[in-house]
Parts: structure tokens; C-alpha cells; sequence
């Protein structure tokens, strides 16, 4: 969908659930990038942005510190998840054999019904004003995510787990990032759709070698713009 507003620090907080208010705004603010990766987090100058006391923040911090997005250092303070150049090419590379696998499971287990969800899906992203341009491509809750809709297709538990729960929110600020640079939103926009014909043919190698090549290009395109080399 489109990329999130660049007032997610500025403006109040409107009541909803209080905490799960909070929480989304500061994961939103995280995963665009106006918390950068690395950055020291001010509890005072986030509750007064907010409008809202420090107890919500506070628990909306624990809880995205429980899902790796914010790390806790003692004497420190609390910092946005940071990951080396070397520690998110390896966990690309894991992405990678498990997407691989998920998506060749998912060929043989998904249902017509599940097919056509996923083709509405990414007609709709498709609709969306920065992966038209080619600015960038956010998908910004698993409903939406094109990857979460494939991975809970496999029918595999302990892949969902690993895909859906333990990796999944670090590494959307990662691919968020790279979506919205060197013209990467259009290339896989239009990767997904080949990914998406391989599981209308219910062709397992298919599926699992076009997952691949998608998640090895993201990987590429993400080195290289972290390397400051033109992609």
C-alpha cells in the first residue's frame, strides 16, 4: 500500500486501544525509516509527540522489543534494531531457503479460494500510487503482505512460525527500505506476479525456483544500495 505519512511523530495519538494505538504508530514510524535503524529513542519526546502519557509507550516499547524491532541496552537506553551489512545478508540467505520452501509447499496445499485472495491482493498493490510510479512498494500489515499470505498458505506450522513471527518484522524494515530504492518497487511487483502464475500452474519447482530468484534480487538490490553502488 501506499508508503506511510511522514507526520507518524507529530501528531496525537487518537484513542482506540491506547497501547495498540501507540504501537502501531511507533512500528509504522520504525519500518518507514523516520526511526532509523541504530537510533536512540527519547521515551519524553515520543509521549509528548504522541499525546499520551509514558505508561502506553512504555508497554507499546516492550512489545516491540519482544518482536526485535527495538533493542534494550543497560545504561543505555532503548535503540531501533540495527543489523550489520554481513548479519542481514545472512538472514536474506535463510529468507531465501524457507520463502523457497514455503512457497513449493504452497503450490501443492493452497486452495482455489486462497488463489484468487492472493490475485485481488496483487491487483490491488498494483492500484497503489508508489508502486505505479516505481517509488515504493509497503505492504503495510501482514493482511496485505503478499510473502505472509503465501507463507501461511504452506500449511507448515514451523515455517509460519519461523517466517511469520521470529523474522518477519525486522525484516520489514529492511525490505520497506529497499523497495523504495533504484526503481526495485516495479521489478517486484512484477516478480510476485510471476510467483503468483507458478502457483496457478500448482507447479512446485516452479514456485520455489521464482520465490528464489525474487528473494535473491531483494537481497542483490539491498547489498548494493548498502554498498552505495548504483542498482
Amino acid at each position: 500500500m501506499s508508503a506511510p505519512s511522514k507526520e507518524l511523530l507529530t501528531s496525537p495519538v487518537r484513542a482506540k486501544s491506547l497501547v495498540d494505538a501507540v504501537t502501531e504508530r511507533l512500528e509504522a514510524a520504525i519500518v518507514s525509516g523516520e526511526l532509523a535503524p541504530g537510533s536512540r529513542l527519547s521515551e519524553q519526546r515520543l509521549a509528548v509527540s504522541f499525546g499520551v502519557s509514558r505508561g502506553p509507550l512504555r508497554e507499546a516499547i516492550r512489545r516491540l522489543e519482544g518482536r526485535q524491532l527495538l533493542r534494550r541496552t543497560t545504561n543505555i537506553g532503548v535503540h531501533v534494531t540495527e543489523l550489520s551489512r554481513d548479519d542481514l545478508a545472512e538472514l536474506m540467505i535463510v529468507r531465501e531457503a524457507l520463502e523457497g520452501m514455503a512457497c513449493r509447499l504452497a503450490a501443492q496445499a493452497i486452495t482455489d479460494a486462497q488463489l484468487a485472495e492472493l490475485e485481488a491482493l496483487l491487483a490491488q498493490h498494483g492500484e497503489a500510487r508508489d508502486v505505479q510510479a516505481g517509488t515504493g512498494y509497503y505492504q503495510r500489515t501482514p493482511d496485505f503482505d503478499f510473502h505472509f499470505r503465501i507463507v501461511s498458505a504452506s500449511g507448515n506450522a514451523r515455517l509460519i512460525q519461523m517466517l511469520c513471527n521470529d523474522m518477519y518484522d525486522l525484516l520489514r524494515i529492511y525490505r520497506y527500505r529497499s523497495s523504495t530504492l533504484g526503481g526495485r518497487a516495479r521489478d517486484a511487483y512484477d516478480e510476485h506476479h510471476a510467483i503468483l502464475d507458478a502457483l496457478k500452474r500448482r507447479d512446485p519447482a516452479m514456485a520455489e525456483a521464482a520465490m528464489r530468484s525474487h528473494i535473491q534480487r531483494s537481497r542483490e538490490h539491498m547489498l548494493q544500495r548498502l554498498d552505495g553502488a548504483p542498482g
